[in-house]
């Protein structure tokens, strides 16, 4: 059984997330820069055996695409072609980042790490992976 990997495509760093080989529990795997992100995963497919991809659909509340879905896409149609035999789909990425705040609150980090944004991606892409993970979980 291979990994999930989760992306949460962001203008100038992208969170990223995985499952262990089992698909029992989401972690965090990294925040990248946007633009080495393609080279990133790429590495990453070459080491790891990773059988589905869950990006981050970036929606307004009242559910229109927001402003960065053009690059999500883009990027989307990039992979495909790249790794076909990789699947990519998309999941709602709404409130992650206000859910990932709260986390890192309960969490007790001290302000200064809560302000880290890009330990902030990663804890969004660790969300949107969990929640992926328990929808399949309930369509079963």
């Amino acid at each position: 059984m291979g990994r999930i990997l989760s992306i949460d495509y962001g203008r100038k760093r992208t969170g990223l997330a995985v499952t262990d080989s089992l698909q029992i529990i989401a972690g965090g795997l990294a925040t990248v820069a946007t633009l080495s992100l393609f080279e990133y995963l790429k590495s990453y497919v070459e080491r790891e055996q990773v059988e589905l991809v869950v990006m981050g659909e970036p929606c307004q509340t009242n559910g229109r695409p927001s402003e960065n879905m053009a690059r999500v896409k883009a990027f989307a149609q990039r992979w495909a072609k790249a790794f076909p035999q990789i699947p990519l789909v998309f999941y709602d990425e709404r409130f992650t980042s206000v859910l990932a705040h709260k986390a890192m609150l309960e969490g007790g980090l001290k302000k200064q790490a809560r302000q880290n944004k890009a330990l902030v991606d990663e804890i969004s892409a660790t969300i949107i992976l969990q929640d992926y993970m328990n929808s399949r979980k309930f369509k079963r």
